[in-house]
Order: C-alpha cells, then sequence, then structure tokens
C-alpha cells in the first residue's frame, strides 16, 4: 500500500469513535463498566486503539443496536474468553438466554406500540380529550352533538375511570348524556353546582342554607334519575356490566382470582390499578367543611327515601 495511504497503526479516541459511529463518551463509558479494556496511553498520554479494539467495538455497536443491553454485552465477551477453546455446546448458552428475554422485550414494546397506535386513532376520530376515555366510555358519548360535552363533564369521567375504572365511568356517562340532552336539566345542574361552591370557608356547617342547598341537591338528583330511567338511558347499565364481566372474569379464572380479587376479577376496575379507597385518599379536594356536610345531608335524604321505598 502506498504510504500516503498507510493508516496509522494506533488511532486516538476520536478518530476510533468516528470509524466505529459512535462517540469518545461512549467509548469512555465503555472503560468504565468494564465493557472495554483500556487501551495502552501513547508518549502525549492519550489513549491509542488498535485492530482488536477497534473490531471489538464494532461488536459492541453492532449488539447495542440489536437493543441488547451493555451489561449483556459484557458477560457475552466474558463468556466468549471463559469458552474459548472449549466445547461449541456450551459456548454461547449466556447470550441465548440475553436473546430469549431481549426477544421477549421487544414483544411487549410493539404490543404497547400497538396499544399507543389504538389510542392515537381513537382520538383522532373521537377528538383528543374524549378519545383518551377508555371504549366503554366512549361509546356511550359518541351519539352526542359536537359539543355537547362540557371541559368538566370529561374531566368528571377521566377522574371517575382512574378511581372505579372504564365500567364505573361508562355507568356515569349515563348522567352527562342526560344534561347534555337535556337543557333544562343542565340548567338546574349549573345553578345548584354553585350554590355548593358558595358554601366556602365562611359558611358554618349549622348555617341554614347547608341544609336548604343539600335539599335541592338531593331533589335534583331525584329527578335526574327519573328522568334517566324514563329515557331509557339506564336500561344499558345491565347489558353493560355483563359485556364488561365476560370480556374480563376469564382472565380472572385463568390467574387463580378468588373471593380476594373478586372486585378486580368482576372488572370494576382495570387491571393492576390500586384500590378505590387508594384512589380516593390520594385524591386531592377543595371542599370546605360546610360543603361537606353538606353532602352528607344529601346522602342522608337518599337513604332514608331508598329505606322508604324499601318498606
Amino acid at each position: 500500500m502506498h504510504a500516503s495511504f498507510m493508516p496509522p497503526r494506533q488511532v486516538k479516541i476520536g478518530d476510533a469513535a468516528a470509524f466505529v459511529g459512535s462517540t469518545p463518551r461512549a467509548i469512555r463509558h465503555y472503560h468504565e463498566i468494564g465493557l472495554l479494556p483500556e487501551p495502552e496511553r501513547g508518549g502525549d498520554g492519550r489513549r491509542r486503539y488498535g485492530d482488536e479494539d477497534m473490531v471489538r467495538l464494532l461488536w459492541i455497536r453492532r449488539m447495542a443496536d440489536a437493543g441488547i443491553a451493555l451489561d449483556d454485552i459484557r458477560d457475552a465477551f466474558t463468556e466468549d474468553a471463559a469458552s474459548a477453546g472449549a466445547d461449541s455446546g456450551e459456548d454461547g448458552e449466556g447470550i441465548a438466554g440475553v436473546l430469549e428475554r431481549l426477544e421477549e422485550t421487544l414483544a411487549a414494546q410493539e404490543a404497547e406500540l400497538g396499544r399507543q397506535r389504538t389510542v392515537v386513532r381513537r382520538m383522532r376520530a373521537e377528538g383528543s380529550r374524549m378519545g383518551l376515555l377508555s371504549d366503554f366510555v366512549t361509546d356511550r358519548l359518541k351519539n352526542l352533538p359536537g359539543g355537547s360535552l362540557r371541559q368538566a363533564d370529561l374531566d368528571s369521567l377521566l377522574v371517575t375511570e382512574r378511581i372505579f375504572g372504564p365500567l364505573g365511568a361508562a355507568l356515569q356517562a349515563a348522567r352527562f348524556v342526560a344534561l347534555a340532552t337535556h337543557p333544562a336539566l343542565r340548567e338546574e345542574s349549573d345553578r345548584i353546582d354553585d350554590a355548593e361552591e358558595a358554601l366556602d370557608d365562611s359558611v358554618a356547617v349549622d348555617d341554614p342554607r347547608v341544609a336548604h342547598v343539600a335539599a335541592e341537591r338531593h331533589a335534583f338528583e331525584s329527578t335526574l334519575q327519573a328522568v334517566t330511567e324514563e329515557s331509557g338511558l339506564d336500561e344499558g347499565d345491565n347489558a353493560l356490566c355483563d359485556a364488561w364481566d365476560a370480556l374480563h372474569l376469564a382472565t380472572a379464572d385463568d390467574s387463580g382470582v378468588g373471593e380476594a380479587g373478586a372486585d378486580l376479577g368482576s372488572g370494576r376496575r382495570e387491571a393492576g390499578s390500586m384500590s378505590a379507597v387508594d384512589a380516593i385518599g390520594k385524591m386531592p379536594y377543595d371542599f370546605s367543611p360546610a360543603r361537606l356536610r353538606c353532602m352528607e345531608l344529601a346522602e342522608a335524604l337518599s337513604a332514608r327515601d331508598a329505606l322508604k321505598s324499601d318498606r
């Protein structure tokens, strides 16, 4: 080879990095974790890389590009050195396990990408915010006129889905369908919401307004329930529960979920989520004592009516 085209016997770290398509910083990290032995240094105190170093760097780059972790690459090189000259049947057993785990990881990532793609498509079809809710929820809302749902409605459904799962939010969706399709109900709901918000920290818990607003809330909820039943919005609830259970009970049976996991097995919450009690305990609220008392009184009125209807 002509002298002017003869490469140096050893190269600096910058040239080594450029050749293998890496960076000097990455090569220094390889040295730190024991993946690449420290090379000899030249008279100027800088590292010099020879032919074997470059080959090893190329293998490292290829294996890293395949998704193999650096620690696993180091172990693979260690195995290769230990099994040099040994029976080829033993050689590579460790890296085979690494590759098996890597394939499982990539399959999981592929499944997650598919899930994300499905969500993006639903967001494009249903609208960016509504599309982030589960299919069980959006199916109950998709026939509503555009713009009939408020941001606060979607916010409430998002929180409910986090606490009680998709089924809980889907059941709650009937409420917002009724409000969206009955302007008078929506107006009355807004009025009572404003009255409740007015029960701030300046209002005492025994203020007469607290009991008054509680009675109004109870009356409104009774009216809303009646409208929901008359409109047939509640007729699909049982079918919805059955459909959800059909999707999840089989998984619960296969995993051996018993009575202790009945709540999860019945599909009331998403798998892997915290319990409703834990979720509620971690959710902040800005209710004043007067407003909390108002809620208690409204619930007591509902319980009283339920008791009367059972007699």
